[in-house]
């Protein structure tokens, strides 16, 4: 927190959402977190991720060509503990978090936006990892762009990030296609140490990313093409 001095000598705190505000009178108030919000693309219905969505975690964790760059299928207790850190993750910073997406009333995915976790991925303040996961029967309609698209625009058009990456496995290529169709650029390849390395974990992991300058420059580009 940052401290200042507002009009009158009182002192006032500079909170994030959530925090109590204090003044020299003690008196306390409570602001309110910011919310994820629901949002929309052409096709699909972004909302945020909860407890009636379980089932629908279940489904798309079970299916091993999903977890084939992750890991073996999951079962029910598994992905129950992963829901409740998914969950968690809205905790962390206001307005990030998991959204499961609909295309009309079927639950196609989910897609996130979350803070960097390790101490490589660079600060958390302004940043976030875009991450999406599609049920196999609606791969290739192009879901998984138009979702990304929609979070890379409410995370620097809304939330006021600075920078989005993504990561995945050097061999996952249809992923690596995915970041690049929404503007992300090539940033890095680096080496992890997992108990149990998957098929082509010896190649590494890669990193893409891109700035809300970039973003910005790409939009304006676009606009240009289109007049």
């Amino acid at each position: 927190m940052v401290g200042s001095a507002g009009g009158g000598g009182t002192a006032i705190w500079a909170a994030r959402p959530g925090d109590i505000r204090l003044t020299m009178r003690d008196r306390r108030v409570r602001i309110p977190p910011m919310s994820q919000a629901t949002l929309h693309t052409a096709r699909i219905r972004l909302v945020p991720l909860a407890d009636e969505h379980l089932d629908h975690e279940v489904e798309l964790d079970a299916d091993p060509e999903v977890m084939r760059y992750l890991g073996p299928a999951r079962t029910r207790a598994e992905v129950e503990e992963f829901h409740r850190r998914r969950l968690a993750v809205a905790d962390q910073v206001p307005g990030l978090g998991f959204w499961a997406g609909f295309v009309d009333s079927d639950f196609v995915g989910w897609w996130i936006l979350e803070p960097p976790q390790r101490p490589d991925q660079g600060p958390v303040q302004g940043q976030a990892e875009l991450g999406y996961r599609l049920l196999r029967r609606y791969w290739r309609r192009g879901l998984a762009s138009e979702g990304a698209r929609e979070l890379i625009r409410h995370g620097f058009e809304d939330l006021g990030l600075t920078r989005i990456f993504a990561e995945t496995m050097t061999v996952n290529t249809p992923s690596r296609a995915t970041m690049a169709s929404v503007g992300l650029r090539y940033v890095r390849t680096f080496h992890q140490d997992f108990d149990d390395p998957l098929p082509g974990t010896e190649q590494g992991e890669v990193e893409y990313a891109i700035t809300r300058e970039e973003w910005l420059a790409g939009r304006s580009a676009q606009a240009t093409s289109r007049g």
